[in-house]
């Protein structure tokens, strides 16, 4: 039995909107038809051509010899054989010198470090110089007959173009015995001794103020460079951000990451950890740019104040949920053209504010963050703002003035140090979610029943006129 409708739904304006989507379909396709038998006929008819010149052609039809005429200064005809009988001079040029990889026998390994969605991570020790480094062996699926996977090649082309104090850096990539194939292919990359998830977890209390300012610096210094070079990281959380005993941050793990234009291509909307995706690539869309970045490092920036994710959503559609609970409800004004998003047919939601509708107000982030300031409010609300355009780039950011008021960025040489786990032991398991995994399909909004996700505040805002309904 058909539920009832909601009083948003099905407006004169959602029904033009179909129509308009119909017509433009029905117009593609008849385009497509016309160009079809277009590249029919002209294939008839260049196939009747050929025919035709078939039918033509005689044996006694031949074009007369074309008399050949002896070149200046080539009048001898010894002088013109000799000429004939020396070999062709052609054109070398001086290719670079191509060097072989170096085995990962050079490497003696320590310990295990964690696995992650592309690889596995180990502590080695080179050889030839005692110098400590990490190894990071690519997952390659021997039945794949693609060979290497388009993450790994991405991730080594970004890595070996990037150089940047706070981006991790590739030294050098070796492989395993020539027996192995690909399945032994490892990134030789700088040993960095934390990860900032584990910092978090493990830590007493919260960073101070001034130690959050430094680690967001030093991230947004590093995005800033990924965005300038025409990288989108996508992938971007606390577990891929590394902190080494100096107070140095190092932006990690490019399994996700890939160059982008202007304007940026057509991209899979099944990239970034679910609890550090933006709300439009749950709604399906498939063209976005470097807002995907700076709303995770919003989400990062809630953490290290927190020591705990800002949004942690079990799936889609929970976190779309905890978003909107969050950042306000979206609405023409706050986000313009959101309903045009594919999954965004499965939201009931109002179109305007008012005040019998709580739902339609803005962040409760002042709220939740009692203790941040106004400039770090306002910087906060930006990189979490539902609209992509109204999100600050990473330069905006360095620019901010949440960066120059009391405190002020601690130095990096008065950071406190910790344990390093990844040079003692392998890390214990966390619950985090990993990024999609390759081949993984983007989930749909279905038929779910969201009765039992509102609690406290989210049930009473249910009432106020928000609903989910399936396309």
């Amino acid at each position: 039995m058909a539920s009832k409708a909601s009083r948003w739904a099905d407006t004169a304006e959602d029904a033009a909107h179909e129509a308009n989507r119909k017509r433009e379909k029905e117009e593609k396709k008849r385009l497509r038809a016309a160009e079809k038998a277009r590249k029919l006929e002209a294939e008839r008819q260049a196939a009747e051509a050929r025919k035709r010149a078939e039918v033509e052609y005689h044996e006694d039809d031949r074009p007369a010899k074309r008399r050949k005429t002896t070149p200046p200064g080539d009048g001898d005809a010894n002088a013109s054989k000799k000429k004939k009988d020396e070999p062709a001079k052609l054109l070398k040029f001086q290719a670079p010198p191509v060097t072989p990889s170096r085995s990962v026998d050079n490497y003696d390994k320590l310990n295990d470090i964690e696995e992650g969605a592309y690889g596995w991570v180990a502590r080695a020790k080179e050889i030839a110089t005692g110098k400590v480094v990490a190894l990071k062996r690519l997952k390659v699926d021997p039945t794949d007959r693609s060979g290497l996977p388009v993450t790994g090649l991405r991730e080594i082309q970004i890595l070996k173009d990037s150089s940047h104090r706070n981006i991790v850096e590739l030294k050098e990539v070796v492989t395993g015995k020539p027996t192995s194939g690909i399945e032994s292919i490892f990134l030789v990359l700088e040993f960095v001794e934390h990860d900032v998830k584990t910092i978090l977890e493990d830590m007493p209390e919260p960073f101070l103020a001034s130690e959050v300012k430094t680690l967001l610096w030093q991230l947004a210094a590093g995005v800033a460079y990924l965005h300038d070079n025409w990288i989108l990281h996508r992938d971007l959380k606390t577990s891929n951000l590394l902190l080494n005993n100096r107070g140095q941050l190092k932006i990690a793990d490019f399994g996700m990451a890939r160059y982008v234009g202007d304007p940026p291509p057509k991209l899979t909307q099944l990239v970034v950890t679910l609890w550090y995706r933006a709300p439009e690539l749950l709604l399906g869309a498939t063209t976005y740019g470097r807002a995907v970045d700076m709303w995770s490092v919003g989400c990062i920036f809630g953490e290290l104040l927190t020591r705990e994710p800002l949004l942690q959503g079990k799936n889609e559609v929970e976190e779309i949920t905890k978003i909107f609970e969050l950042c306000g409800m979206p609405t023409d004004e706050t986000w313009p053209g959101f309903r045009r998003l594919p999954n965004s047919r499965a939201l009931r939601i109002p179109r305007s504010s008012s005040s019998s509708n709580p739902l339609a107000t803005g962040s409760v982030i002042r709220a939740k963050f009692p203790l941040l300031t106004k400039a770090g409010c306002d910087l906060l609300n930006g990189l979490l703002s539902l609209d992509p355009e109204s999100r600050p780039s990473a330069k905006d950011m360095l620019a901010h003035e949440y960066f120059i008021q009391d405190p002020k960025p601690k130095q990096e040489a008065m950071f406190p140090t910790f344990p390093s786990k990844g040079a003692q032991e392998r890390r214990r398991r966390r619950d985090t979610p990993n990024a999609p995994g390759r081949g993984q399909k983007a989930a749909e909004f279905g038929s779910v029943d969201f009765s039992g996700i509102f609690t406290g505040r989210e049930r009473e805002l249910k009432g106020g006129g928000f609903q989910l309904r399936v396309a």
